[in-house]
């Protein structure tokens, strides 16, 4: 099962040995830069790198109908796992 926000801030807590208001503050700040640095693309060390892609038209097909639409292109955000991550995970 996936950790919940307060399941993580409290295990941040822990292993910073601070408060869990502060782990939660830390949390919080870095979700932000996170925000406003993926612009320029935002690393997260060991994790993972946010970055946005332009995603180029393309033609495509309602599911429903079977008719051809055309899709236009459009930026999308994508995350970029690191390769420490997937060795560490897989």
């Amino acid at each position: 099962m996936a950790m919940t926000k307060t399941a993580i801030v409290g295990e941040l807590a822990g292993a910073a040995d601070i408060s869990k208001k502060q782990a939660a503050a830390v949390l919080e700040q870095l979700t932000k830069l996170a925000y406003r640095e993926a612009k320029s693309g935002f690393t997260f060390p060991g994790v993972g790198k946010l970055v946005i892609v332009n995603r180029a038209a393309r033609m495509g097909r309602n599911p429903k109908t079977g008719e051809t639409i055309q899709i236009p292109a459009k930026k999308v955000l994508k995350f970029r796992v690191a390769k420490a991550a997937k060795e560490a995970c897989l």
